[in-house]
């Protein structure tokens, strides 16, 4: 063996360390890559090759041989090519091997020599800075790679570029953090007429992180309200920007290597397959729910997705992450995302509106709404019925509430929340939608008033455990955003309030 260089191998956001092995030795000349290589990897081969040549490195008509140990783990990717580059270059003495040992190495390689971005440069850079090693990789991804905190990072745009960085003719310098620009949303809530129930319904899910669901008319406001969700909440912490990135670069969807801190907002249409929502493939890829993490994740036409789809989010909605086996994967993505979804109360859409009738009622309804079962039904904390706009609402030229005036109130219930949490011993728990056990009965002391009314509505209504708690949830947050310590009947009665129950029959 002339050389070995470090590398690494992803299982969704885990990095497993490879080392990359290579022999030049005489015989027929051959150039063979071992270790279980999927095609893109085998094709490294080539790309490596032309971007040498183009520097005029010949490689040596003799048999070349790298291996990735351990040999029974799948390699993909194109994140290879930089390091068998390198590896041979260490092997004919071109760069010293005893420096490069120092990092591990990751990049594509065009055929011209240009370093290409990869997909993952940020969990590997955290990685790399667990285990001391420093790191190279695409120019592009300097920045990205830098908020790990790694301090050792050499972020080449060419492969002669490196070269002549590490034989000491030039210096690359060392990148910086870049964090994306907030950008001014053209949306805000001042744009929603009318809807004061559903907007005072949104600020309450905002300040609570509850899940939400809005059944209404075509035309009520259901979409336009949901992408006004992240004009009101607040902005990722540090720690929620690097959680949320890193699904966002192993997904290659983080442009630029810039760090964004605004909080995700995923719409999928509504034919996206299990796979594409919940995550997974032959490569085991982040799926939405995975990409709306520490965001919203919004579900328009709720009961046209797929059955099946629907039911895989029952278990990632309580908690938090979803688990992806296939025959070549095993891996776990977070996926606390807040979930928003929108459907209208039959299919065309008019139940129970005056002037419009529906045909087919009841059974338009039943069967419509039967698409969604009673246990996902179950995990919304806030149903609410969005009702026709009147045109007087339509024309009134005066605006109601800004979307920073109200995030204004979102963010000092979330500081009430993190106060209360860091005083019961759990500062990792950031809202109340993420009260359980022990924890909620601490945070929520109900007096005999408030108690009897919530006791008595849920035998009524025969309402399961968890809705139960879930209105325990909703009344702890309409108390924190008006700022009081205990949660009173009145708390409990607007909770209450927010569990609509939709017409099954034609009024």
């Amino acid at each position: 063996m002339l050389a070995h260089v470090h590398t690494i191998a992803f299982n969704g956001l885990s990095t497993l360390d490879v080392d990359l092995q290579l022999q030049i030795t005489s015989g027929m000349p051959a150039f063979t890559i071992v270790g279980l290589p999927d095609k893109t990897v085998a094709e490294s081969k080539e790309r490596v090759r032309a971007a040498l040549n183009t520097m005029g490195v010949e490689i040596p008509a003799k048999r070349i041989t790298i291996n990735l140990a351990p040999a029974d783990l799948l390699k993909e990717g194109s994140h290879f090519d930089l390091p068998i580059a390198m590896a041979l270059l260490a092997g004919l003495n071109i760069v010293p091997a005893e420096e490069i040992d120092n990092y591990i190495i990751v990049g594509e390689l065009g055929l011209d020599g240009v370093i290409m971005p990869i997909n993952g440069v940020l969990p590997v850079a955290i990685h790399a800075n667990r285990i001391d090693k420093g790191l190279i990789c695409p120019e592009v991804q300097g920045s990205e790679a830098v908020w790990s905190g790694l301090k050792d990072i050499v972020a080449a745009p060419t492969l002669l570029s490196l070269i002549n960085h590490f034989k000491g003719v030039q210096q690359l310098p060392q990148p910086t953090a870049r964090s994306k620009k907030t950008k001014i949303s053209d949306l805000d809530m001042s744009d929603v007429r009318g809807q004061e129930t559903a907007k005072r319904a949104l600020e309450i899910a905002a300040a609570g992180a509850h899940n939400l669901l809005m059944v209404g008319t075509p035309g009520a406001g259901k979409s336009m309200l949901a992408s006004r969700l992240t004009t009101i909440l607040p902005p990722l912490t540090t720690e929620e920007a690097l959680e949320t990135c890193m699904i966002h670069s192993v997904a290659g969807e983080l442009k630029n290597g810039e760090i964004s801190f605004e909080r995700p907002y995923r719409d999928p249409h509504h034919n996206a397959s299990t796979p594409a929502l919940i995550g997974g493939g032959r490569k085991g890829i982040p799926g939405e729910i995975s990409l709306a993490h520490n965001g919203v994740l919004f579900l328009d036409e709720l009961p046209e997705f797929n059955k099946s789809t629907l039911e895989a989010l029952r278990q990632p909605i309580e908690t938090g992450y979803v688990s992806i086996s296939r025959v070549h994967c095993h891996t776990q993505y977070p996926a606390s995302f807040q979930l928003v979804a929108a459907m209208n109360p039959c299919r065309c859409g008019y139940l129970g509106i005056n002037g419009h009738e529906c045909s087919r009622a009841p059974k338009c309804a039943e069967e419509y709404q039967s698409k969604i079962s009673g246990p996902l039904m179950d995990r919304f904390d806030i149903h609410i019925q969005v009702p026709p706009v009147s045109p007087w609402d339509i024309s009134d030229v005066k605006k109601g509430e800004n979307s920073a005036t109200i995030r204004q109130r979102v963010v000092a219930a979330r500081q009430i929340q993190q106060q209360r949490f860091n005083e019961f011993g759990h500062p990792e728990l950031h809202t109340n939608s993420q009260l359980k056990g022990d924890l909620l009965d601490a945070a929520v002391q109900l007096d005999s008033d408030a108690k009897g009314l919530l006791v008595g509505f849920a035998d009524k209504m025969k309402l399961s455990a968890r809705a139960y708690h879930r209105i325990l949830k909703l009344a702890r947050t309409i108390a924190d955003l008006q700022n009081k310590k205990n949660v009173s009947k009145v708390h409990v009665a607007e909770a209450l309030s927010y569990r609509y129950v939709m017409p099954s029959k034609q009024v």
